[in-house]
């Protein structure tokens, strides 16, 4: 096909009713990017491990006022709600009972065959939307990926000014936690 398709773009209300309406089958796994419904990698033992991994290290880190939250929504603007592999927002889960946190401190995805779009589409509308601290944690190269300084484009088109590829010998203080020490290898499996 030479001409590209014709898209339809989903507001973030209109994917929560679909959610809500049951549209989509127990278990798929869809995502609002941009939007457009993107469907998400299915999860090998290494990828649902590496969550794990982080979800612990960084629940070590963020205790009292703050929620590591494991694959779950966030609300980054009216066209996306994306379901980073963990994420840490401010107060407890019992702070949105009627919607989905909207400003993350520190967003993770793991990556391996994600990787093109994590380090693409979803760096860019984590930095659209001023998140300041977003990791992927590369599974390909034993690697952690640490993106700050979010610059905000067009739609999806932010981008992050700096980041640093950390090997898993190295150490790691978020943001949201300056004095804070995290093992890149507690990250990494």
């Amino acid at each position: 096909m030479s001409e590209a398709l014709p898209l339809r773009r989903w507001t973030r209300s209109e994917y929560d009713r679909l959610v809500e309406y049951g549209v989509f089958s127990t278990g798929e796994r869809v995502e609002l990017l941009d939007g457009l419904l993107v469907v998400r990698e299915p999860q090998g033992g290494r990828h649902a491990m590496a969550v794990r991994m982080v979800e612990e290290a960084l629940r070590g880190v963020f205790r009292a006022g703050w929620d590591v939250r494991s694959q779950l929504p966030i609300a980054l603007d009216p066209d996306s709600e994306p379901e980073p592999d963990v994420s840490v927002v401010p107060g407890s889960f019992r702070d949105y009972p009627t919607g989905h946190p909207t400003s993350p401190v520190l967003v993770v995805e793991i990556a391996d065959t994600s990787l093109a779009l994590d380090r693409g589409e979803k760096a860019g509308l984590y930095a659209h939307a001023g998140i300041q601290e977003y990791w992927i944690v590369d599974l390909v190269s034993a690697r952690l990926e640490v993106h700050r300084d979010p610059t905000p484009g067009a739609s999806a088109g932010g981008r992050y000014a700096t980041v640093r590829v950390l090997p898993r010998t190295a150490t790691i203080a978020p943001l949201a936690a300056p004095h804070a020490i995290v093992a890149v290898a507690d990250l990494v499996p």
